[in-house]
């Protein structure tokens, strides 16, 4: 068991791993923390980066470039060398996220087809150089965060279309059209959507979790004007409507209609959604679809679940790292070096238990 002051303390032995892509002023990074808190491996990337995946069995950490970046970085963080840079290919980009099938074989990856405007979903072979071996549709525009249900893969196709010669820019608020897709990897048949309502369209769907049951727990951002008020989490259950959910007034006007992350904890009971903008988590009861409590977290957005119950770690783009446990009313800092705690820790963050 690890002392109490350890980052992981109760949740992994000492080969436990937290990872995230981070910054300070002069250089973007790709940043390993070990079980105490010590950094076990800070690697320079070319541009900033959004998600980092974990291999499943090799210790392989993959920085996806944020939106519009175009590279894929695969290191050893073991060894800190680089496996593989991946480029997105003439005419395309990356949206940020990318995730490992749970063998391993393949590595899955939403861009964007610079001609059409249109996402698609990228399957390439881990075991082959990470060789492209198919596009798929992802039946809309931006998509960003993905999951995977055995042969399906569930894409948020946030609805907002960008183009690289301009930017960060967008470019089609007023038709935007978000929605989440259900989409077979072998065919890329499309096997159910679910979008907004109308008046709705400008809520952007953008990341998600999913526990055993099959509820996705969504973290929406608003492109609308700041004085509406939307709600900021949705859920969705297959064959149904898409859920809004709403925070009590004061932590709903606080979360300034942005909403960073989602994970949803080991029970498959409780979900986290962070609000950086609004220095809040959020957390969000599963079975009876309603809010539980928020937490203070002065810019935090990058969450993990812990392998125990109700049981999050949040980290910041102010360095520091919690430990959170809603049901339990617990908000605890984490001891981090002077290495890790110096950096800007960027939206997400993946944890490996040893």
């Amino acid at each position: 068991m690890l002392p109490a002051t350890g980052v992981l303390a109760g949740t992994a032995s000492s080969r436990g791993v937290l990872v995230s892509a981070a910054s300070d002023r002069k250089q973007h990074w790709l940043l390993v923390t070990d079980a105490e808190g010590q950094t076990r491996l800070r690697y320079p990337l070319p541009e900033r980066a959004h998600h980092v995946e974990l291999h499943p069995q090799q210790p392989w950490a993959a920085a996806v470039a944020r939106r519009p970046g175009r590279f894929i970085e695969v290191v050893d963080y073991e060894t800190g060398q680089q496996v593989k840079r991946i480029d997105a290919g003439e005419g395309h980009h990356f949206y940020g996220h990318a995730l490992f099938t749970p063998d391993g074989r393949w590595l899955v990856s939403t861009e964007n087809d610079l001609a059409s405007g249109q996402g698609q979903v990228v399957i390439r072979d881990v075991s082959n150089h990470f060789a492209q071996i198919s596009r798929i549709p992802s039946y809309g525009i931006g998509p960003h965060e993905l999951l995977l249900n055995g042969d399906e893969v569930i894409v948020a196709n946030g609805g907002i279309l960008t183009r690289p010669d301009r930017g960060r820019e967008k470019l089609n608020l007023d038709s935007m059209n978000p929605s989440l897709a259900y989409i077979d990897l072998g065919s890329g048949k499309l096997l159910e959507q679910v979008g907004m309502a109308a008046e709705e369209h400008q809520l952007s769907i953008r990341h998600m979790d999913r526990n055993a049951a099959g509820t996705v727990a969504i973290a929406l951002q608003y492109q609308g004007p700041i004085s509406d008020n939307k709600s900021l989490v949705a859920l969705h259950r297959r064959g149904e409507a898409l859920k809004l959910l709403r925070a009590p007034e004061p932590i709903n006007n606080q979360m300034e209609q942005y909403a960073g992350s989602a994970r949803i904890d080991r029970s498959g009971r409780v979900a986290a959604v962070s609000a950086p903008r609004g220095n809040l988590i959020t957390f969000w009861d599963l079975e009876q679809d309603r809010f539980i409590t928020s937490m203070r977290c002065r810019d935090g957005c990058g969450l993990s679940a812990t392998n125990q119950d109700g049981e999050f770690l949040v980290s910041s783009g102010t360095g520091h790292l919690y430990r959170m446990r809603p049901l339990d009313n617990l908000r605890e800092r984490l001891p981090l070096d002077p290495v890790a705690a110096r950096l800007a820790w960027d939206n997400h963050m993946s944890l490996r238990l040893g």
